[in-house]
C-alpha cells in the first residue's frame, strides 16, 4: 500500500512536466520530422505526398529537373562545424585560466567576478551584437585605436568575416564555457598539486597528469553546451557575418521564412539535430571511457 502511494505521488509530481515536454518539445520535433519527408507546396507550406528528395538535395541522390544535389549545403554544414569548433576552442583558451584566477580570489571578489561573468545576460543580445559592429567595423573603435597607436596604416577588414563571427559567438557563449569549468576547478584539491611538486614533477607534468584529468569533466561539459548552440546559431552570422558568412542556422531560417520551402528546411534541421546527437553520444562514450565505466 505504501509503495502504491509513493508511485501515485511520483506520477502526480512528474505527470504535468512530462505532459508539457511531450506536447511542446516532442510535438514540434515530430512535426518537423514528418514535414521533412513531404512535398514542398508551390506557394509555401506542404503537400501531403511522400518526397525523399529533401534529403537527396543534401546527401547526394537527388537528380531531377527541379531537385538536384548541390554540394554547397555540405560546405555550409562543414563551415558551421568549423566555426563552432573554433568558438569552443577560443572560449576554452579564455575561460580556463580565468577559472583558476577567479577560484583563488577572496569570497567577496569571487562573487563579484562571477556576477560580472553572467552580467551580459541582462542585456539584449541584439544590442550586444550591434555594439560589436561598432567596435569591428572599418571606422570602429578597434581600427581607430590601432591606427592611433601606429600599429596599422589602413583599417583591418574584420567585420563580415569568419573572424567576426567567431569573436561574436565566443563573447556570447563565454558563460556557457566558464561555469562548468569553474565548477571543476573549484573542486580541485590544492594538496594534489603540492604533492605532485613534492614528488619531483615539473609544472607541465603536474598540469598534464593532475590538473587536466581533474578538470576534464568541466572541459567536456563546457565544450558540449557551447558547441551545440554555436553550431545552430543564426543571429551572430546575420549581424557580424552579413551575406559573406552563411551557417546552417541561417540556411534553415531562409528556407522557412524567405524561400518558404518548409520540407527542405525541416530536412536541414533534422540532419543538424542528427549531427548534434552523434556528437553527444561520442562525448558520453568518451566520458565513460575516461571514468573506466563498462560500455553498454
Amino acid at each position: 500500500m505504501l509503495k502504491r502511494r509513493k508511485t501515485l505521488a511520483l506520477l502526480a509530481l512528474l505527470g504535468a512536466p512530462t505532459a508539457f515536454l511531450l506536447v511542446f518539445f516532442m510535438g514540434p520535433l515530430v512535426i518537423m520530422a514528418i514535414y521533412s519527408w513531404l512535398t514542398p507546396g508551390l506557394y509555401g507550406g506542404v503537400e501531403w505526398e511522400l518526397f525523399h528528395l529533401n534529403y537527396g538535395r543534401i546527401l547526394g541522390w537527388a537528380n531531377t529537373r527541379y531537385d538536384q544535389f548541390d554540394p554547397v549545403y555540405l560546405t555550409i554544414f562543414l563551415r558551421s562545424l568549423r566555426l563552432a569548433a573554433l568558438t569552443v576552442l577560443s572560449a576554452l583558451v579564455i575561460c580556463y585560466p580565468a577559472a583558476f584566477w577567479i577560484s583563488r580570489m577572496r569570497p567577496a571578489r569571487r562573487n563579484l567576478a562571477l556576477f560580472a561573468i553572467t552580467l551580459p545576460f541582462f542585456v539584449s543580445l541584439i544590442v550586444r551584437l550591434f555594439a560589436w559592429v561598432l567596435i569591428l567595423r572599418p571606422t570602429g573603435f578597434l581600427n581607430q585605436a590601432l591606427m592611433g597607436l601606429g600599429l596599422i596604416e589602413t583599417p583591418l577588414e574584420i567585420i563580415y568575416t569568419d573572424a567576426a563571427v567567431i569573436i561574436g559567438m565566443t563573447y556570447i557563449f563565454i558563460p556557457f564555457m566558464f561555469l562548468p569549468l569553474y565548477a571543476s576547478v573549484e573542486k580541485l584539491d590544492p594538496a594534489l598539486i603540492e604533492a605532485s611538486g613534492d614528488l619531483g614533477a615539473t609544472r607541465l607534468q603536474t598540469f598534464l597528469r593532475v590538473i587536466l584529468p581533474a578538470t576534464a569533466p568541466g572541459i567536456a561539459a563546457g565544450a558540449v553546451i557551447t558547441f551545440i548552440p554555436a553550431l545552430g546559431n543564426f543571429i551572430v552570422p546575420s549581424v557580424l557575418g552579413g551575406a559573406k558568412v552563411l551557417m546552417i542556422g541561417n540556411l534553415i531560417e531562409q528556407q522557412f521564412l524567405s524561400a518558404r520551402n518548409w520540407p527542405f528546411g525541416a530536412a536541414l534541421a533534422m540532419l543538424l539535430m542528427a549531427g548534434v546527437l552523434i556528437l553527444l553520444m561520442a562525448q558520453l562514450r568518451l566520458a565513460r571511457a575516461a571514468q573506466g565505466e563498462p560500455r553498454r
